[in-house]
């Protein structure tokens, strides 16, 4: 009975998304901005609430972290950061994942701060000329990929309580863009040919240089802002909506789970650190919570997605494919995540998580480490059993 409600949701779900793909695409936004509007005028103090909610998250957490890294990494660009990079790490890093060497950049970017700034990178290659279009296509999702501060931090240390944990769903998260780097099919094979555009960087001038990073930075960050602060307000208007609650409780009644995991997993579609949260607070055990705290981190949620699509959308570049990717990199993620929170060797007591709170700064070393070098090994086996 329940395999056919499962099948039954699934069918609705596919019939919604035909529903949606042939209607108009300006009607369907103009029917939910329609509404949103309608629950701010009826709701406005909801609505002021969580939109100082949202600020206060990026005045307090997102802009002090983001914006210096921001301004350092577009100096960095502007003094040909991209081929240096390309020469110490692009043959172990992009060789093996069939991108050029000049995509280094963007991947190490992407692996110490993480998503949307991957995607930011990717779509300046492209802009410069250094890669194709379809070579950035691929590039947007393998470079796409947590933070190891929100992992470890927000999600291991504070929701689930175990740094340990967080170190974990980095690495899953991690080796979710690896396999993503190897499945995901190559359509040119032109990119070995691309070198940088111009090579006047030493003769820029350093106060101009800094002037136009401070003001790009300034510019990104307001912009990420502004996701942040309207998907705190439409996540709020979402949850205290009754409609909400009362789909969410026939959901989890008949199919036998929490309402609380139900309404994270929804909610996590739309926005990852909500979703993560209220599947933290759950009842289930921990090896469910990872699963599907993992499926949200390779997903990322629409509120990413968004960000991302505000750096690719002045480019022919498909987010239906790359939403689709994202999708596909959720379920590699969350099968990634329940290997490893399966296998014995990482069944470490809770006793030993505050030693490994000491250790941290090596384990992620250590991870990065493995990142960076696992992709050259496996090009070295590939080749061992390469025949002309």
């Amino acid at each position: 009975m329940r395999i056919l409600l499962y099948l039954i949701i699934a069918v609705i779900i596919f019939l919604v998304f035909k529903l949606l793909k042939s209607l108009n695409k300006n009607l369907i936004i103009t029917i939910l901005c329609s509404l949103l509007i309608v629950e701010i005028v009826l709701r406005p103090k909801l609505c002021m609430d969580s939109a100082l909610i949202g600020v206060n998250l990026f005045v307090s957490k997102v802009f002090p972290s983001l914006f210096p890294f921001l301004l350092i990494t577009s100096l960095m660009m502007s003094y040909d950061g991209v081929h240096i990079y390309s020469k110490l790490f692009g043959s172990i890093l992009c060789k093996p994942l069939r991108l050029p060497i000049q995509c280094t950049f963007s991947i190490v970017i992407s692996i110490f701060c993480g998503y949307p700034l991957g995607a930011k990178y990717a779509c300046e290659l492209y802009e410069q000329g250094t890669i194709d279009n379809k070579t950035c296509q691929r590039l947007i999702n393998i470079a796409s990929n947590t933070s190891p501060l929100f992992a470890i931090g927000s999600v291991g240390t504070a929701m689930l309580g175990s740094s340990y944990i967080g170190y974990l769903l980095l690495l899953t998260n991690y080796i979710s863009c690896l396999i993503m780097g190897f499945i995901i099919p190559v359509r040119s094979k032109a990119y070995k040919k691309y070198i940088p555009s111009n090579n006047d960087y030493g003769s820029k001038n350093i106060g101009n240089a800094i002037k136009d990073s401070v003001e790009s930075s300034i510019k990104t960050c307001l912009s990420i802002g502004g996701f942040v602060i309207i998907y705190s307000v439409i996540i709020s208007i979402i949850k205290s909506n009754i409609l909400f609650d009362i789909a969410i409780s026939k959901l989890s009644y008949y199919i036998g789970i929490e309402t609380n995991l139900v309404e994270g997993t929804l909610l996590g579609f739309i926005e990852m650190t909500n979703g993560c949260f209220l599947i933290s607070n759950t009842n289930v055990n921990m090896y469910i919570k990872a699963i599907l705290i993992s499926f949200l981190l390779a997903f990322s949620g629409f509120s990413i997605i968004s960000q991302v699509h505000s750096f690719t959308y002045k480019h022919d570049l498909s987010m239906r494919t790359y939403i689709f990717r994202k999708f596909i990199q959720g379920i590699i993620g969350a099968a990634v995540a329940a290997v490893v929170f399966n296998v014995q060797i990482f069944s470490i007591p809770t006793s030993t998580f505050n030693y490994i709170n000491q250790t941290r700064s090596s384990l992620l070393f250590i991870c990065i480490l493995l990142l960076m070098v696992v992709p050259y090994f496996l090009n070295k086996l590939k080749l061992l059993f390469h025949t002309s």
